[in-house]
């Protein structure tokens, strides 16, 4: 058993924790790990929801994830600028200021 706490567990593991349970047994337990899509495809598809959604909080835990799943800073920005003429202009502009963000810290 890994000795340091999930990301879910530090963040509600005190507060929520059958949130928490879920979360690490059932959205990174189980539907991250199905074979059926690489991590580095659902890391993709995952970004771009956020993105469309704006939901900033979240992009930043899955821009690092992606960039550990294998994808390039650069493809981000791609997808970013790419999503900005189907999501709208003000959800890639946040999503880029965010990417910015943590890529600066990568």
């Amino acid at each position: 058993m890994n000795a340091q706490p999930s990301a879910a567990q530090q963040a509600w593991g005190d507060f929520a924790p059958k949130f928490a349970e879920l979360a690490d047994k059932v959205l990174f337990g189980d539907i991250w790990e199905r074979k059926e899509l690489s991590k580095r495809d659902r890391s993709l598809a995952t970004v771009a929801a956020l993105v469309a959604l704006n939901r900033t909080d979240q992009l930043r835990f899955h821009l690092h994830r992606a960039l550990e799943n294998g994808v390039k800073k650069q493809e981000l920005i791609e997808e970013i600028t790419h999503l900005a003429f189907y999501s709208g202009w003000p959800t890639a502009v946040n999503a880029l200021t965010v990417a910015k963000e943590v890529f600066s810290k990568s």
